[in-house]
Formats: structure tokens, sequence, C-alpha cells
């Protein structure tokens, strides 16, 4: 089998709104062609033509090239070879940002040929399964208005979510606005609900500290993104001041050494790979790794299509101390019908997909709706 193919395309809802923290208003999905007619398909939660840049670029040296122009004729079954020969062939365009991302979208794709080629779901393929099905929480927003955060948390735990978590929106105006969000939160979904907080990397050391111990009264599970990612420093001061509360980061590295150090100098108690950012499986399955040498969690980030929320079962499959899974409620078309999946939700839990490769069915009516030809 060899690689024919590599399409790039955007998408993007026409209403989008740049002011918001929702990243599946838009999306850059990968489909990778094969001569024996099995097609693989992925995502990059990235700036979409970015992505479609790298993948559609011709080479301009052996260190400076187009992914397309890398795997074209390639064996999409020797994943780990092809992703040595896009590292290889991106070296000069960054190891830790927009080319890992492009990466892996193309990774997806293949590890979702591979799959459907043998007839077994990526997880398989992949390691150890440690479970059929994982515990996620609702991942939203923080709003301004306190009347439709106490619906949207009652209304997640209606609907059996054990664990939820707001983020962004109005956090790091004040320290009391930030108590009442993050109280409010805590009313909502009440004291049997795992609270995380994602603060959307608006603090300094100093008032991501002051908020740690405010905060302490309503026991949240982790404090996320306090800091900007390369605050090492800051992460260090803040975990070793955080008692009980978690410190979680990681959504925007892309290069398992940019992990390593969040561990090792940050000190930081969860990393948080995003699949569709750092590289895909073949990276993430060495970030994960790498957590559980130095007995920390891996917890993947996840905000994006049906494409991603399967590849973080798969990988959720794998890791055997995970306490739970991201599984965004964003109401986007992107989000909901951008595929086809077997993954159910029921009390809380998802079931990891067992269908070959990733599990989902590209819905092209969407990808014909939404696309932007660019």
């Amino acid at each position: 089998m060899r690689i024919t193919n590599i399409q790039a395309i955007p998408l993007r809802i026409p209403d989008q709104n740049s002011d918001i923290a929702d990243g599946i208003q838009d999306d850059i999905i990968v489909r990778v062609e094969t001569d024996e007619g099995i097609t693989g398909v992925g995502e990059a939660d990235s700036m979409p033509l970015a992505v479609k840049g790298i993948v559609d670029a011709w080479s301009s040296w052996p260190h400076s090239r187009g992914l397309r122009d890398i795997l074209v004729g390639q064996d999409p079954l020797n994943v780990e070879m092809c992703w040595e020969k896009m590292r290889v062939g991106t070296s000069w365009l960054g190891r830790n940002g927009v080319a890992q991302q492009a990466m892996a979208a193309v990774d997806l794709a293949l590890w979702d040929i591979k799959g459907k080629a043998l007839g077994k779901p990526v997880h398989e393929l992949l390691g150890y399964k440690y479970r059929d099905k994982v515990r996620v929480y609702a991942s939203t927003l923080f709003t301004e208005d306190p009347g439709e955060m106490t619906e949207v948390g009652q209304r997640y735990v209606a609907q059996g979510f054990t664990a939820a978590k707001f983020g962004w929106g109005p956090m790091g105006r004040s320290l009391a606005g930030d108590i009442k969000l993050v109280e409010l939160a805590r009313r909502a979904v009440g004291d049997d609900t795992a609270l995380l907080i994602d603060a959307g990397c608006v603090f300094k050391a100093r008032d991501a500290i002051q908020r740690v111990h405010a905060w302490s009264q309503f026991n949240p599970f982790w404090f996320e993104e306090a800091l900007e990612g390369d605050d090492l420093d800051g992460f260090r001061q803040l975990a070793r001041a955080a008692g009980d509360i978690r410190i979680a980061t990681g959504e925007q590295e892309s290069a398992l050494f940019a992990f390593e150090k969040l561990i090792t100098h940050g000190e930081v108690d969860v990393i948080q790979p995003d699949i569709a950012r750092a590289g895909g499986f073949t990276e993430c399955k060495r970030i994960a790794n790498m957590a559980a040498q130095h007995k920390k969690l891996c917890v993947f980030h996840a905000w994006k299509s049906g494409i991603l929320v399967a590849a973080t079962l798969h990988m959720a499959a794998i890791v055997p101390d995970l306490p739970f899974a991201e599984y965004t409620v964003s109401e986007s078309p992107l989000r909901k019908e951008l595929v086809r999946s077997t993954v159910e939700l029921k009390d809380g839990m998802a079931t990891i997909p067992q269908g070959p490769g990733l599990g989902v069915e590209l819905n092209m009516d969407i990808v014909r709706k939404y696309r932007v030809d660019a």
C-alpha cells in the first residue's frame, strides 16, 4: 500500500465569533488517500490555513518540506517511519508549534488507515487496553450571566456527568470576581461533582497563587492553564503553593521535550497534551509514557470535532492512571455533526470506539457545507 495524496480541508461556520474561546468554530481536516482505496482522516487543533500551508507546501530543501511532498509514495502502515520523515522534513519550521500540529493531523489519518487495513481499532494497535469506557468531564466556558452558568452546570449534572470544567470567559478581571465565578460553578454542579477550573492563561504567578488559595474552599480538582506555557518558574512557584489543588497545563505545547520541562522544571501535577496538536498518537504515546515515568497524570486536552473525541478516547483506553477524559459540549455543528461515530455517552461515561481505525466516518454533507476554499 502506498500514499497517493493528502488533502487538507479548512472548515468554518459562517457566524464564527473569534472573541470567544470556542476552538471548534473552525477546523482543518486531513484526508490521506492510498492506492488501495483506503482513506484515513485526521484533524489539527491549530489555525486552519497555516496547517493547510504546511501540508500543501512545495519542498524548499531537505529540512523544509511540505507534508504531502514528504509522504506521497510512502507506506502508510509504517506510521512511525512516516512520522520520522515528517519530523526531519519540517525540522526548520519549528519543533513545538504549527508544524507539529500539522503532523498530528496526518498522524491521526495514518493510524486510521492502519486500523482500517488490519480491521482493528487504533487503541489495539497502540498497546494494552485498560478499559472499554472512561469517565468524562463536561467541558464548557464561564459566561457573564450567572443564571446561564447555573443552568448549564445543573443541566450537565442532570445528564449524568460526574465531572465538569468551566474555563476562560470573564476569568481574570478581579480577585473578587474570580472567587464568585468559582463559587457559582461549585453551587451549580454540587458538592458530589468534580469541578475543574481553566483560567485561559490570564495570570502571573503571584495572582494565580492568590486564586488557588481563595478557591481552596470550593475544592476544585485542578487549576488549569493559570500561566503562559513557557513560564516554568511561575508554574513551579504555583505548584508549591497550591496545596491539595492539582496544577494542570500543556494544551499550548506540541513536543515531548516541552511536556517534560513542565514536569521536571515547572513541577506541575497534570500535563494535558492535545492529540490534534502534539504530534498525533505517535508522539502522544511517548508523552503519556514519560508522564507515567515521572508519576504524573496525563489527561488529554480535547476541544475539537468528533475526530479528536474519538482519538482521545482511543488514548484513554491505553493510559493506566486516568481520572477522566475531556468531552467538549460545544454546540457548534462542526462538533456535533462533522462525523458519524459509535461513541456512546451514558451516566458520565463514554465508550471507547471499537470500529476499525478511529471508528468515525466523515459526514461529507457537512464538509461541503462548511468548506472554505483558500
